[in-house]
């Protein structure tokens, strides 16, 4: 029953919600605090960017976000618990900065147990914000490539991220976090305290602003949890139906962004074209988690490290001890070439279509909106990752089954 509630809520709302990004990004008006921002940061909104220096600004911003979280890390290790804690590393701080920044939230750390409440707001915090509009201008930058005829313009990055962060990020995470308070959702600025049980025992009950954190680092698809056991824990998600808004929240931008693309390009059917082809996608991931019963580790272990560093997932199994020196700077480096590579592919991709002139239409002509696209879509996907990954996983739970 709460499958079906929150795939109706996701339908309903990825509607509206990218329709209204679509005006966002469209928009010739700049909102007076969106002008304050332009004039701190000393950008020029109006002023349209080529690919190549939309993405020069887009690696300048990470770079500037890398080393400013970094830096935090370091620093909240020397304030006094609960805005610090005494937990990180150089290398774990440098695997932590990459990995929020590249919205993949890896974490080789237990959150309660290394990260104060400075480090999880305005470190970690701020990036959510960040590094999820860094991806929005992205995705905007390309269907504006799609979209237009011989306009190697992809519009300006600082423009698309103040307005990603400022109308599309910001007014839903309050909304979320304030149902979240309402339904139990943890949320203070109090460090650990003891108690007494029932059973006579001591027992530590954890503290922080858990609420605020839970929304954005959901809505954005950060995912990283101010808890260890992440979402899990009854302080993020103490019952069924904060789970249910929990996962609408994961799901309504990036669905959202789909119904965006239709807008943009002046064809809602190639939205709702794109929206079937990741729908029957995410079934088919579901169901495949939820029936297989194979258990891997070793070489898999390792792979899904990998593999989730370079997705920007920040998954991993249970079993690994990634926090060491080896795992904490080679998969830093695997945040940052799967984070970054692919976008610059992406806008060089966006300039060379924007620049084209439009092909013409025929009878012959594969119409993106068709069942026949759909289906190329989905079975194109399952094949390359087929392909790339059959061979590693045959190596993985079948051995390991055999064992």
């Amino acid at each position: 029953m709460q499958f079906v509630v929150v795939v109706v809520l996701v339908v309903l709302l990825h509607v509206p919600l990218g329709d209204y990004m679509a005006r966002v990004y469209s928009d010739a008006k700049h909102w007076r605090i969106e002008q304050v921002i332009y004039r701190l940061i000393g950008s020029e909104p109006d002023g349209q960017q080529r690919w190549t220096k939309y993405g020069y600004s887009l690696l300048a911003f990470s770079v500037v976000s890398v080393l400013f979280l970094y830096g935090l890390l370091l620093i909240q290790t020397k304030l006094p618990e609960p805005w610090g804690h005494a937990g990180m590393n150089p290398a774990l701080a440098f695997n932590t900065a990459i990995s929020f920044v590249t919205n993949t939230s890896w974490q080789s750390y237990a959150g309660e147990a290394t990260l104060g409440h400075v480090g999880l707001v305005a470190g970690l915090g701020v990036q959510a914000f960040a590094s999820c509009a860094v991806g929005m201008c992205v995705g905007v930058a390309l269907v504006r490539g799609l979209a237009q005829y011989q306009n190697e313009q992809l519009g300006n990055f600082w423009t698309d991220l103040v307005r990603s962060i400022v109308r599309i990020l910001l007014p839903p995470s309050i909304i979320v976090t304030l149902v979240l308070l309402a339904l139990g959702v943890v949320n203070n600025f109090h460090g650990g305290q003891e108690v007494s049980t029932l059973a006579g025992g001591n027992q530590t009950i954890l503290g922080g602003p858990v609420a605020t954190w839970e929304s954005i680092k959901l809505m954005s698809g950060d995912g990283g949890g101010a808890f260890n056991v992440n979402s899990a824990h009854p302080f993020e998600n103490p019952t069924p139906l904060t789970n249910a808004v929990e996962i609408v929240a994961m799901l309504v931008i990036p669905v959202g962004f789909l119904r965006t693309f239709g807008a943009m390009v002046g064809d809602r059917e190639q939205g709702w074209a794109l929206f079937t082809a990741a729908a029957v996608l995410f079934v088919v991931a579901t169901v495949a988690i939820v029936v297989a019963t194979a258990v891997s580790h070793g070489l898999s272990e390792v792979l899904s490290a990998f593999t989730s560093s370079a997705a920007n997932n920040g998954s991993a199994f249970a079993e690994i001890s990634a926090n060491t020196t080896w795992y904490n700077t080679a998969l830093a480096f695997a945040m940052v070439i799967g984070r970054f590579i692919p976008i610059i592919a992406v806008l060089a991709i966006a300039g060379t279509f924007a620049a084209q002139k439009p092909g013409v239409i025929t009878a012959g002509t594969l119409r993106t909106h068709s069942p026949t696209f759909i289906v190329l879509i989905v079975g194109a996907t399952l094949l390359v990752v087929g392909l790339e990954y059959l061979p590693a996983l045959a190596l993985g739970p079948p051995a390991d089954g055999l064992r």
